[in-house]
């Protein structure tokens, strides 16, 4: 079902997450979003996060800083930086609102003051609606999952929707389940009172990846 931008409004968008369907452009200039209820659906496991023998390597050596929400339209930017993008300018504007009404965020990976990869998504209840992600440096989207997922967890949060599943996902350990087993998790997941801002972000790699193996 599609309709025009301007009749879309965060709160609806709110609506449409709480009933398990999430908003699209087909392109950047599209003036229409249409609503995606996908048959099978991806979802992150939070105490089933792979973190491969490269990407600790690459968390132990450091030299990386890990934020919170510290430039949430950048990393919106950077997700939209690329030859075919469904982030147009009017789901852009909506979610700038969302994020100005707590409730989409962004983490941040900045190598050397430079913005190397991240994520965002929308928050309600106890589940995570991941929008995109991106890396400007090798491994930057995935340093950004593997810390996201450990703050989610720590702060109660119980799903982790990536929408659809692709290769990328897949060695993280994101696995696909039917709509009906979506909208179960999803329900539970919605009768929780928790906040992305429930326990301070641990930026240390190390208590990561020594939290991920006791979950894993």
């Amino acid at each position: 079902m599609t309709a025009p931008s301007s009749a879309i409004t965060p709160h609806l968008l709110l609506q449409g997450y709480a009933a398990g369907v999430f908003p699209m452009a087909e392109h950047r200039d599209d003036p229409e979003m249409f609503w995606v209820d996908p048959r099978r659906r991806g979802i992150l496991p939070l105490d089933g996060f792979h973190i491969s023998r490269s990407l600790a390597r690459r968390m132990r050596r450091g030299g990386y800083t890990v934020s919170l929400n510290r430039d949430f339209t950048a990393v919106l930017d950077a997700c939209a930086d690329r030859h075919d993008t469904w982030i147009s300018a009017e789901i852009r504007r909506l979610y700038l609102e969302l994020h100005a009404l707590g409730h989409a965020h962004s983490l941040e990976i900045t190598c050397d003051g430079i913005l190397a990869g991240g994520v965002y998504g929308v928050t309600l209840g106890g589940a995570f609606f991941g929008e995109s992600m991106f890396s400007r440096q090798t491994d930057g989207s995935k340093l950004a999952l593997a810390h996201l997922t450990d703050h989610l967890r720590r702060c109660g949060f119980v799903l982790f929707d990536t929408q659809f599943i692709t290769s990328h996902l897949a060695t993280l350990g994101a696995v696909e389940i039917s709509r009906a087993a979506y909208h179960d998790r999803l329900s539970k997941a919605l009768r929780l009172s928790v906040s992305i801002t429930d326990c301070p972000l641990d930026s240390d790699p190390h208590s990561v990846l020594q939290r991920s193996t006791q979950t894993s």
